[in-house]
């Protein structure tokens, strides 16, 4: 089993959960559900009690990490969540009854090519290894090791027009100069690397040779590169979010997901691009609801997007995975964005977006306090002299912001997933679930039977899942079907019906009082003809909620 002290590769992540499903065949199948641009197989693991039912006939949660390729401690939080509940079944009664009645579906690196180079590589990638927008090689400043050390930091160069300087405080900290300020020694700070056609006197910064971004990929709201940075070519253009797309419309008895990414410490929902005002009343309800459960897990506060994490406070963001599983499944759909390490050198009240912009330098000196007191001073490298062979002299340094800033170190990895872990848990128990209850059977004599049973939802939220998922027509209404024993004829009711949804507690909200109304209860009864007597099956399905059987016998 896995120890959460490393970071894995996607062949080494391939094998672990190739390990699991051998250790736990009756809990655990794996599936490729797709092919990565280079080829690599995108891996689900399926999760839930086989002796139970299949999969598809269970309520579901859905989870993915990695799409980001360098937010490495998302595919560990995946797999963490699989070990956990795999360790936990029949001995933890949240995790049997978990898996039991449910099924998880859970995708640890929707990612493996970016993944694979953001192991490999100090080249940073956002997402896919494919070169996008451009093909060929673009003019201007374009990241490399120059010295050799396997890092790409930051490159600070001496220029009288520069915008920092060195602080006061601690020389390894830059600080912004003021804005009347003259008459000191002044820098240009740049990311480590070299310049293509460099003029000798300009230097500008090339794009990104690999500027994809899946997670401006999906369809809602889908932009333009124009509009909207590493959106692709057009909406779903990249295998990676393809195979997740197909997966869920394939799979409507998801109604929870949570996407894993980092950084910031941060439970994020929809919408990205409009106001809480415009998501329906209820559901924004049970978001919120939801959302303070998880914070009382983590710690982790919950904003929408739009509201409180804009890159840009005029510019919205969209083709985000959360979005559109929210508006186009009626999914609630959740970005988990795990670590903080700014909150863990103390600072916590902060917008979480406008921090990077501007923030005291109080601050970034509790930061590299922090780094050299739990870290032993390894997450940041002092500037150091070398001879850049374009810009001269010039000293290299910076934080290592993959293993600092963007995922935790080792040893904060295990405490970083354990909550998020409890709060997958959580969600997914929080999915609808059909039940069948009480049968009875009454004879009425002679060969006459009145069956009645109840049809109930046990699971906090409605079978249909949320009101978008009504609004936008994705879930069926519940059918209840009757197999008759042999020779038995219906006298009153039919042998198939849909009686609608059932509500759950999600709704429970009176502003007054406590009144409950039993809305998540169905009564249903018939009337049989049985000459030979025999078994009867009463079963109820929902797409979103699951399977509820119960088998009766009628006595001849």
């Amino acid at each position: 089993m896995l120890d959460f002290t490393t970071y894995l590769r996607p062949h080494e992540v391939e094998a672990a959960l190739q390990a699991f499903a051998a250790a736990y065949p009756q809990l655990c199948t794996l599936q490729s559900i797709g092919q990565s641009h280079e080829g690599r197989p995108i891996w689900c693991a399926t999760l839930t009690n086989q002796a139970t039912g299949p999969d598809t006939a269970k309520p579901a949660f859905w989870l993915d990490a990695n799409i980001h390729a360098t937010e490495v401690a998302g595919c560990m939080g995946a797999l963490h969540v699989i070990q956990t509940l795999l360790q936990r079944y029949g001995n933890d009664p949240r995790t049997t009854q978990l898996l039991d009645q449910r099924a998880l579906y859970v995708v640890p690196c929707l990612n493996p090519d970016g993944m694979e180079q953001a192991l490999t590589s100090p080249v940073y990638v956002r997402s896919g290894t494919r070169r996008y927008p451009y093909t060929d090689e673009r003019d201007g400043l374009y990241p490399a090791d120059i010295d050799g050390d396997g890092l790409i930091l930051e490159m600070r160069v001496v220029d009288p027009d520069g915008g920092w300087k060195v602080s006061d405080h601690d020389a390894r900290l830059m600080r912004r100069r003021g804005p009347d300020e003259v008459g000191g020694t002044y820098y240009r700070v740049y990311k480590e690397g070299l310049i293509r056609n460099y003029d000798g006197q300009q230097v500008k910064i090339a794009p990104a040779a690999q500027g994809l971004d899946f997670n401006r990929n999906y369809p809602y709201v889908w932009q333009p590169e124009g509009e909207q940075y590493g959106a692709g070519p057009y909406p779903a253009s990249e295998p990676e979010v393809r195979a997740a797309i197909a997966f869920l419309t394939a799979h409507l008895n998801v109604s929870c997901a949570i996407a894993y990414h980092t950084f910031s410490g941060v439970m994020l929902r929809p919408y990205s691009d409009k106001p809480d005002e415009q998501m329906a009343i209820e559901d924004l309800w049970a978001y919120k609801e939801i959302g303070e459960r998880g914070k009382q897990i983590t710690g982790y506060p919950h904003v929408s997007v739009y509201h409180g994490f804009r890159y840009h406070p005029r510019e919205i963001m969209s083709g985000a995975f959360d979005d559109w599983a929210y508006h186009q499944l009626g999914i609630f759909a959740w970005t988990v964005e795990l670590w903080d390490m700014v909150g863990e050198a103390g600072i916590k009240e902060r917008d979480f977006i406008a921090w990077f912009r501007d923030h005291p330098e109080e601050d970034d000196l509790k930061l590299l306090r922090w780094n050299d007191e739990q870290l032993g001073g390894k997450g940041f490298v002092p500037w150091r002299p070398f001879e850049h062979p374009q810009l001269g002299a010039v000293e290299i340094g910076g934080w290592i912001e993959r293993r600092t800033f963007g995922n935790p170190p080792e040893p904060f990895l295990l405490k970083t997933l354990e909550p998020n872990t409890e709060f997958v848990i959580a969600h997914a128990l929080m999915t609808p679930c059909l039940e069948v209850r009480q049968p009875e059977v009454t004879a009425l004599g002679g060969d006459l039977y009145r069956v009645r049973v109840i049809v109930a939802n046990s699971g906090y939220l409605p079978t249909y899942g949320s009101k978008r998922a009504q609004a936008a027509k994705v879930v069926r209404p519940i059918e209840v079907q009757l197999t008759l024993p042999a020779g038995a004829i219906l006298v009153t009711g039919e042998v198939r019906q849909e009686i609608g949804q059932l509500e759950g507690r999600a709704n429970k909200r009176a502003l007054w009082g406590a009144n409950f109304p039993t809305d998540n209860l169905r009564r249903l009864e018939w009337t049989l003809r049985a000459p030979q007597g025999g078994p009867l099956t009463i079963c109820a399905q929902s797409q979103r909620a699951g399977r509820g059987e119960v088998t009766v016998a009628l006595d001849a």
